[in-house]
């Protein structure tokens, strides 16, 4: 089966390598709130809300870009992993990829109707924020989960 979409299988490699430090550094400097002053800049910016200053449609505002480079770090390096051919792509791992796919958009959209239900306010945000990640993060736990699982029953298989 042909997979135009799929990275070569050397990015996954790649990915893992970034893809774990960012997630633990990014729970890190949410749970402890580190933002290092280098890294206080001022950035371009639409919809400025100048929350005791001037709102602004477009303009420059001061901000700790940590956030905003550990977002594009997960999202990137999640994507390559997520994505990536496996050594041995066939159909029935394009299968295990569709069905792992489905699987996570209906658990991360679950998780989102009983967050709308049961958080407000800021709580509400940072669900949402987290929520930006977990249909990634999900896709690649189910399919590897499952990729393993096939190898596993393969091996036994071979074994006797």
């Amino acid at each position: 089966m042909k997979t135009n979409y799929l990275f070569p299988h050397r990015y996954k490699k790649l990915g893992w390598i970034i893809l774990i430090p960012c997630v633990v550094f990014g729970f890190f400097t949410v749970i402890t709130d580190y933002e290092p002053e280098f890294l206080d800049v001022q950035v371009f910016a639409l919809f400025i809300d100048g929350f005791l200053g001037e709102d602004k449609i477009i303009g420059f505002t001061g901000n700790n870009i940590l956030n905003e480079i550990l977002g594009v770090l997960v999202i990137c390096s999640g994507l390559l992993v997520a994505f990536s051919r496996e050594k041995h792509e066939d159909e029935f791992i394009s299968k295990i990829r569709l069905e792992s796919l489905v699987w996570a958009t209906y658990l991360n959209y679950g998780i989102l109707v009983l967050a709308m239900l049961l958080f407000y306010d800021f709580t509400f945000l940072w669900v949402m924020i987290f929520n930006m990640f977990t249909i990634l993060l999900f896709f690649i736990f189910k399919f590897n989960w499952s990729v393993w699982q096939l190898q596993k029953s393969l091996s036994y298989e071979e074994q006797h």
